[in-house]
């Protein structure tokens, strides 16, 4: 299959191509740079260059191939607070590929979270639906392109996807913020829970639904259920010999930044009806076992 990717030079559409290559698929990446083109010309990707406003452009190249994987995001709109911006961009971007791919049975697979289940009894499950949070928007208009003909699905990514590609995620950020601040912080008394995935599974994951996921599937690439973030905070303060603290709520905003708003979220997570939907299970290390490997720490 000849599949397009946006964000296919990213932290996890790097896996994600690499995933799709090694199963002898062809990719086509959008790339908004000059390297980012370079780099995926390097890895014998075609390259499209282009990026998320240019909807004619995303609509030609996706009628064009057999399958979409969306994966990228304006990510610098939304921690400088143009969350609106991102917003918008990412449903006409769906609607866009949804439309471009109306009829055809395709492919269309896009990155969601599963913080659109927070606040969900219990630990969230791939049944449990939003309407308010921000990316469950496209999310909900991807999963009804099951009715115009697309073999459509929308991967549920944890908070913290994790590996020695990951070098802007939420993990970096909190690393950052405890050097800056002298202390590995968390909020109250740290109980939340936050999972978690490592990039290589959720890129093959990305790949079995890109294969056979049936139309208007919600999938989780969840590894670890839920992991306390006071043990997050311990693992960070032990490798950077930094107190380890409590702070209140009131504090988060302004120590965590544009993390403040998440950090206390109690997140726990299942993806046991994907695991047994398309026989995916995964098996590279958990969140704490990949934070002590030490690569977070080590100078880049």
């Amino acid at each position: 299959m000849r599949i397009f990717v946006t964000g296919a030079s990213g932290h996890i559409g790097s896996a994600v191509v690499t995933e799709l290559l090694d199963a002898g698929h062809q990719v086509i990446g959008l790339a908004r740079s000059d390297a980012s083109a370079e780099a995926l010309r390097a890895r014998s990707v075609q390259v499209q260059r282009g990026d998320l406003d240019d909807s004619g452009l995303l609509a030609e190249v996706a009628a064009a191939s057999d399958g979409v994987v969306h994966l990228a995001y304006k990510h610098e709109a939304m921690v400088s607070g143009a969350l609106r911006e991102a917003v918008e961009t990412e449903q006409r971007t769906v609607e866009t590929f949804g439309a471009a791919l109306a009829g055809s049975g395709k492919p269309l697979v896009i990155a969601s979270g599963t913080l659109t289940v927070v606040g969900v009894p219990g630990t969230g499950t791939e049944s449990d639906v939003s309407d308010s949070n921000p990316r469950a928007i496209a999310e909900n208009t991807v999963i009804g392109f099951a009715e115009q003909g697309v073999r459509s699905a929308a991967i549920r990514l944890t908070p913290t996807v994790h590996s020695s590609l990951d070098h802007h995620g939420f993990i970096p950020n909190l690393i950052a913020t405890a050097r800056e601040r002298g202390v590995a912080a968390y909020v109250g008394d740290g109980a939340n829970r936050w999972p978690a995935v490592h990039t290589l599974d959720a890129a093959q994951l990305f790949r079995l639904a890109v294969e056979s996921a049936p139309p208007g599937s919600r999938l989780h690439a969840v590894g670890d259920e839920g992991v306390p973030f006071r043990g997050i905070a311990e693992v960070i303060g032990r490798h950077l010999a930094l107190p380890v603290v409590s702070i209140d709520p009131e504090q988060a905003g302004e120590h965590f930044g544009f993390l403040g708003a998440l950090v206390s979220l109690d997140n726990p997570t299942s993806s046991a009806r994907t695991q047994e939907l398309l026989d995916w299970k995964p098996v590279h290390p958990g969140l704490i076992e990949d934070l002590d490997a030490g690569h977070y720490f080590a100078a880049r």
